[in-house]
């Protein structure tokens, strides 16, 4: 902030009355300035703001892609000014990507039920076959009941599969197939933001299981944590934006390997990202390194399964 602004006369800060001795207020930190500014200086403190955080934005981005590991060594060094804060980023991140995949999917989507408007309509018996256990099918709700209250002991399913045919019934009493899916599908991509939240203070607490406690606090495994999920947030952002551009011009065998040959090299940067950003930030040697990242990847992505089932699960058990 430009410091030409005069200095009030009142000593007394405005916004928590302490008494200011030089020019910022020693208790809060305001500058002891007139409230009441020109217009000239609003712009000015508006482009010089802007200007900040756009060079901190994309500075943070060129280091979050291209230099692994380095944005959380300088932030735990104290250097911070410079670049977007850990917690800021991922959020900003992740509402960008999600907001263009839900944006753009759903556009896809409307084009997708406007053609399928003009074909045949899917026909009750489809409806009425998306799940079924072993060799019953039941035509409603109302038989599935019947069956399991009034029925012979080997026409009765256990708790688990009678509720679970039972919601599949219901989820298919009022939607076709087509809706069905497209539901799972927005509901499911709608709560993957809070999965993945949910999900890495796991993903921290696992590297400090993996690390010296005296050397590292779970703190900055948090931050490596923050940071390099905003980096496969922001890859998962980028290739499905180059997806949507390459297939813009029609689909044919020559776009297909161009975009296929991204998605792989894309694939391989996010995976082989992980092992040089462990390397340069807990400092380890490359053997340990690659022995420590291919334990808490498997041990990883064991959990990742077990953590997207349960959202599948709940994403299922919330369609109506």
């Amino acid at each position: 902030m430009s410091h030409k602004n005069p200095i009030r006369k009142d000593k007394t800060c405005l916004n928590c009355n302490y008494v200011v001795e030089h020019r910022y207020c020693g208790n809060c930190g305001q500058e002891n300035i007139e409230p009441r500014k020109t217009f000239h200086h609003l712009f000015v403190h508006f482009f010089e703001d802007l200007t900040h955080y756009e060079n901190a934005f994309w500075k943070t981005i060129k280091n979050l892609i291209l230099k692994p590991a380095s944005l959380t060594k300088e932030y735990l060094s104290g250097k911070r000014m410079s670049y977007l804060a850990p917690v800021r980023l991922y959020i900003f991140v992740s509402f960008v990507t999600f907001f263009f995949i839900t944006l753009l999917s759903g556009s896809e989507e409307i084009v997708k039920m406007h053609k399928s408007n003009k074909e045949v309509a899917v026909t009750e018996n489809e409806k009425k076959q998306l799940i079924s256990f072993g060799d019953k099918h039941y035509k409603s709700v109302e038989e599935l009941d019947s069956i399991q209250q009034y029925g012979k002991a080997n026409e009765k399913l256990s708790s688990i599969e009678y509720w679970l045919d039972r919601k599949v019934l219901m989820v298919e009493e009022h939607n076709t197939m087509e809706e069905i899916v497209e539901k799972f599908k927005e509901s499911f991509v709608h709560n993957l933001p809070k999965v993945l939240f949910i999900y890495m203070p796991i993903f921290a607490f696992m590297l400090w299981l993996f690390h010296s406690k005296r050397k590292w606090y779970y703190f900055d495994h948090g931050i490596f944590t923050l940071h390099y999920f905003s980096f496969l947030l922001l890859m998962l952002l980028l290739l499905f934006l180059i997806k949507k551009i390459l297939f813009a011009f029609g689909e044919n065998t020559i776009i297909d390997f161009i975009y296929n040959s991204i998605l792989f090299m894309g694939g391989i940067w996010m995976v082989y990202y992980f092992f040089p950003a462990h390397h340069r930030f807990y400092g380890e040697s490359r053997l340990s390194t690659v022995l420590k990242g291919s334990i808490l990847y498997l041990l990883n992505s064991i959990i990742v399964f077990i953590v997207l089932t349960l959202a599948a699960l709940y994403t299922f058990i919330n369609l109506h």
